[in-house]
């Protein structure tokens, strides 16, 4: 529960901040975390939002209310708000409430207020996560991969354009013909592998667990030893993968005694001819036992 009253704070810090400047840094250091682990763990938290769009909301509720209840100058407002420019103010305000803000002053205008966020565990439909413990030794994996963003949302979406370009132009098949001399469940299995390195070093690969050598236009990576609550899961690949994430974090992880450990998440799917769309499969996500007396877990 600890790590849920963590993010709480660090919403009420940017709260308190929507008419200042607010520190992505100082943010996640409140959730005692990274920044780029800040903004994953709320896009999956705060399903279809990301952070920086969490905040023009609310920071776009706040100048509307001024606008109607005040008479302040837009400008001024405008600059409140952290924009130096009208244009960009303006463009902002529209894209939330679709009126412009001079707009806004009228009587009747129709607006979108969203609400600050607060974290709490709600009683849910009570459906089964069907999952183990398992420790893991380190694991290469041979692949392609993508540079991903600390946009969350837009990494949703540039995941599956790049699982559907590997699916096109038949690099699906040359990683599912590597040669495997490793032993255990992800033989002959295709993996997806979300591995973050730093600021300027976040990929998403997917590739195979070989110790073949790299093929010429591929890339390498190492999958660390760890303690990983391995999730199964039959349907639908992208749907069910995203919804264990979502439910990983709000359901499963209050409750388990454990903490995320900021390891690579893995997912592993079977390889079924040239479009594997559906049926069982994985997701690891790296865990530690919870140490709620120390700072931070990240």
């Amino acid at each position: 529960m600890e790590w849920l009253k963590r993010l709480s704070a660090a919403i009420d810090y940017i709260e308190k901040n929507l008419d200042g400047e607010i520190s992505y840094e100082e943010a996640a250091g409140i959730a005692c975390c990274s920044v780029f682990y800040f903004q994953r763990i709320f896009s999956y938290v705060v399903t279809g939002i990301s952070l920086s769009e969490y905040i023009r909301r609310r920071r776009m509720t706040q100048a509307a209310f001024e606008l109607q209840r005040t008479g302040a100058r837009v400008v001024d407002i405008a600059l409140k708000y952290g924009y130096a420019s009208p244009t960009a103010f303006n463009r902002a305000f529209q894209s939330v409430h679709n009126i412009t803000p001079a707009a806004a002053r009228r009587e009747g205008s129709r607006l979108n207020a969203y609400p600050a966020i607060r974290f709490s565990v709600q009683v849910t439909g009570g459906n089964a996560m069907t999952y183990h413990i398992e420790e893991k030794q380190p694991l290469r994996l041979v692949g392609v991969r993508i540079p991903l963003t600390g946009d969350m949302e837009e990494n949703f979406k540039r995941i599956p354009g790049f699982w559907k370009e590997i699916l096109g132009n038949g690099l699906f098949s040359r990683l599912s013909s590597l040669p495997c001399g490793l032993s255990g469940r992800e033989q002959g299995k295709i993996l997806g592998v979300s591995v973050y390195e730093g600021p300027e070093s976040f990929f998403y690969y997917i590739g195979a667990a070989t110790d073949a050598p790299v093929p010429p236009g591929m890339e390498e990576v190492t999958i660390p030893s760890g303690t990983w609550a391995v999730f199964e899961n039959n349907g639908f690949f992208q749907e069910k993968v995203q919804d264990i994430f979502k439910r990983f974090f709000t359901e499963w992880l209050p409750f388990s005694g454990y903490e995320y450990a900021g390891l690579p998440d893995v997912e592993v799917y079977p390889v079924c001819g040239e479009t594997p769309v559906s049926g069982h499969s994985e997701v690891w996500i790296g865990v530690r036992r919870s140490r709620e007396d120390e700072a931070c877990f990240i």
